[in-house]
């Protein structure tokens, strides 16, 4: 059996007719750059997201960007993060010209510790990047009452967790804004890059407008440096298609990270350790990451027998080449650089089937027996 990592053919399928739709009302139109799609969908993911503004932008990446320029945060400032990420969370904190500085992280649920935050916190610190890794929140009502205390900009990265949540908060509620990602492998996903900004500030949305076209306001004056990123206009119809359809994706992702966890329990307890959802958060699951000490060897024996897998993420930010002149070192994060070399994420999107997670989680079984 073949057991794809993500397989969005059959979402398309089901789709298809309504998608087409959307695309040739676009180019019915002629409305191609910030027209009604990408206003319709601004409003909707406010609203989903429990707040009063969403700006759409190029991708997940200038997202954070934007948004820590919008907030005040450059040179000379330092951003307080997580190392256990993708790399756009360390690369736009850079980009805004800031410096980022790494804490270590949960291990149970990957995400950023709150008690470790206030180690790290000096004269020059600005923000608090928390990643919501996965599909589950960080512990958003904590980090909040930490940036309060120290008079913190808080941006959450949610690319991997819309429609997360932590007891009735949810993602963007408690941070000074949040932003998403609609690279075409996250829950919501358009056909090419896009990306937003939501927040309940009205200021930094209005900054957030403005920097995502150019700094200009009016047209052709230009008062602050931004650039060019705006969500285009047919992937925010292809969105608006989509996002119906997200919170029942979700507790189809749901439904079998549980039956995941139940065969993986049963059968491979001793060696794999399977994801914890924290009490009272609501967790979308993005990815489904097991822990394993033969991570490596696994990963080449599901491989070999048709599955893939993927490892987010192999090397923590704060040990990338390109940071080198922060000087950290191995060992600094010990939390985050386990992490890095235990978790594997196994096949995970709305229409997997039993048979295939059955078929993953025998040959896991199958790994570990030596047979």
């Amino acid at each position: 059996m073949k057991v794809p990592m993500l397989d969005l053919s059959e979402q398309y399928a089901s789709l298809k007719s309504e998608v087409l739709e959307a695309l040739d009302g676009v180019m019915s139109s002629s409305q191609f750059i910030l027209g009604d799609n990408v206003k319709k969908l601004e409003a909707d993911l406010a609203k989903y997201s429990h707040v009063a503004h969403g700006i759409g932008c190029g991708n997940g990446s200038d997202a954070i960007h934007i948004a820590l320029q919008a907030a005040g945060i450059g040179a000379g400032d330092e951003v307080i993060t997580t190392p256990f990420t993708f790399f756009a969370t360390g690369g736009a904190i850079v980009r805004a010209g800031a410096k980022p500085v790494y804490a270590d992280i949960d291990p149970i649920s990957f995400n950023l510790d709150p008690e470790e935050i206030e180690k790290h916190i000096t004269e020059r610190t600005k923000a608090i990047i928390p990643v919501h890794l996965y599909g589950q929140m960080a512990d958003m009502v904590r980090i909040r009452e930490i940036a309060d205390k120290h008079n913190l900009v808080v941006v959450e990265d949610a690319a991997q967790a819309i429609g997360a949540k932590q007891g009735e908060y949810t993602v963007g509620e408690l941070g000074d804004a949040a932003t998403y990602s609609f690279f075409p492998t996250k829950n919501l996903g358009a056909y090419g890059d896009g990306g937003m900004v939501v927040t309940n500030n009205d200021d930094l949305a209005e900054k957030s407008r403005v920097i995502r076209v150019h700094g200009s306001k009016p047209k052709y004056y230009h008062s602050v440096l931004g650039y060019n990123s705006r969500l285009d206009e047919l992937q925010a119809a292809v969105l608006n298609v989509k996002f119906p359809h997200l919170d029942t994706w979700s507790g189809q992702r749901r439904t079998h990270a549980d039956y995941y966890t139940a065969l993986l329990n049963e059968k491979v307890a001793d060696y794999v350790k399977t994801p914890v959802i924290v009490e009272g958060f609501h967790h979308v699951f993005h990815q489904y990451t097991i822990l394993t000490e033969r991570r490596d060897e696994l990963q080449a024996f599901l491989k070999e027998n048709g599955v893939s897998t993927m490892i987010y993420y192999p090397l923590p930010l704060h040990l990338q080449p390109v940071f080198e002149s922060l000087g950290y070192k191995e060992g600094d994060f010990p939390k985050a650089e386990k992490a890095a070399k235990e978790a594997l994420s196994l096949p995970m999107f709305p229409e997997l089937k039993e048979e295939q997670q059955q078929y993953v989680v025998e040959k896991i079984a199958e790994f570990f027996s030596g047979k």
